[in-house]
């Protein structure tokens, strides 16, 4: 929907709410299910809060599914649009056969060591920064990840709805 707002959104059926939002978080309808029961929201804010609040109540188990729905980063295949675009702004989409076979092992030992994919708002960096992030986060515990990557997430997260919401 074109330039919708939080007043549109209140009004939707159930069904198209969670349509509109269910790639806020990735592949994950149940955050604007579990939300649906405090419209309206009176802002952008308000509808940004109840959808984190969403995803911190959830159990681990949940969450790591969440994470699991996000795609390795350099990886084109089966992501969502928003996906799409933002690793487009960030030249994943084009990155040297090199750098592609880079992106590959790190996010090969990424996955191996953490159980889901490296996550990151990647909207208008540059490869190299993704790359030197994935190899730092690499060398931390895994409950540390765990909550960097939810951290990255929700970041991912406000930066969709941003973009999808008119003022």
């Amino acid at each position: 929907m074109a330039d919708l707002t939080i007043d549109d959104l209140n009004h939707l059926d159930e069904e198209v709410f969670v349509d509109e939002l269910d790639d806020v978080y990735e592949h994950s309808p149940w955050v604007p299910e579990r939300v649906l029961p405090e419209r309206p929201f009176d802002s952008l804010v308000a509808l940004q809060e109840a959808m984190r609040s969403a995803v911190d109540e959830a159990s681990r188990e949940t969450k790591l599914e969440l994470l699991r729905s996000h795609p390795d980063l350099g990886d084109q295949t089966g992501i969502t649009e928003s996906s799409q675009r933002e690793q487009a702004s960030a030249g994943l989409d084009q990155l040297s056969p090199e750098m592609y076979e880079a992106f590959q092992r790190l996010n090969d030992r990424y996955r191996g060591a953490f159980g889901f994919p490296f996550i990151m708002a990647v909207k208008n960096e540059s490869p190299r920064v993704i790359k030197g992030a994935m190899e730092t986060r690499l060398e931390q515990t895994e409950s540390e990840e765990f909550r960097t990557a939810i951290e990255e997430v929700h970041t991912i997260a406000q930066i969709r709805l941003e973009e999808r919401f008119s003022t």
